[in-house]
Parts: structure tokens; sequence; C-alpha cells
């Protein structure tokens, strides 16, 4: 045996970013990866078999961080990565002037590593929500390593 320390990078419990799923089986309103990319399905049209056997799903498909509209063609028996998607919400505790805020986890302790979103409508809901005082709570999605402030809402309260 070894003497030597083994270090790891890593925290996660190994799970994997994506799962299989056949892509006859995927619907409107899902998840797929296309390019990389976390995407929402927004239509899917399936051709009929050709020459070679295959029947195709034409998807069309809504990167969920950036928005940018994404297509692929898969052949309908054969299988796609979808990502696991979660969806959390937190309470807002402050917003630095450096862009990132500080968020209530439900375990009590604090997130400090989002920024403020990317959509100028939801970044102006926070800011004037929480200069009123009131509770401001915020869904925040993730999936593939990657976490976004997608909802906020205003929970009452005030002065």
């Amino acid at each position: 045996m070894s003497d030597e320390e083994h270090h790891f990078e890593s925290s996660d419990a190994g799970a994997s970013k994506t799962y299989p799923q056949q892509a006859g089986n995927i619907r409107k309103g899902g998840h797929i990866v296309i390019k990389g990319r976390p995407c929402k399905v927004v239509e899917v049209s399936t051709s009929k078999t050709g020459k070679h056997g295959h029947a195709k799903c034409h998807f069309v498909a809504i990167d969920i961080f950036t928005a940018k509209k994404l297509e692929d063609i898969v052949p309908s028996s054969h299988n796609c990565d979808v990502p696991h998607v979660n969806r959390v919400d937190y309470q807002l505790i402050d917003i630095s002037e450096d862009g990132f805020v500080s968020l209530l986890t439900d375990s009590g302790g604090t997130k400090d590593d989002l920024k403020l979103p990317t959509d100028d409508n939801l970044t102006a809901l926070m800011k004037s929500g929480f200069e009123e005082g009131k509770d401001v709570v915020v869904s925040v999605m993730s999936s593939m390593g990657e976490e976004q402030i997608c909802a906020v809402k205003e929970v009452g309260g005030g002065k």
C-alpha cells in the first residue's frame, strides 16, 4: 500500500448531470441537451421512416440559461441526454454593489455565489422589493453545474 494521501477536488456524490431517454419519448415542455447546453423543448416534429428505416425527431428548444434557440434532429429510436433540472426557492437577504446576491437557504445558511439575473426586469423587481423592505423570494434554476435566478416573488411585508 502507498503512504500517499489521496486528494479529490470533486465534492459531489458522483451523480450524472444528465440521463438518457429515447428521442421518441421526449415531449414539448420537457428538457433535452443540445450542443452541450440544457434546453427546454418548445417544438417536436417527427418525420416518417425513410428509405433507411429510421423515423427522425426534429427538436426546437430554448437554452434555459441564455434563452438562445437551438435545434437538433435525432433518430427517434436513439437515446438523447436529458439534463437534471432543479428549481429551489431562497429568500433574498442582501444585494451587494458588485452585483452578487446573498440568499437564505432552508437550513439557515447563506448562499453568496449567485450574480443578479441578466434579465433587467427580474433585477429591477428584486432591487425595488429589497429597497422597499419587502420579503423577496427568488427561484434559482440549476442544471449541469450552472445556476441562475429565473423568477422573483414578493411575499408582502414591508415598512
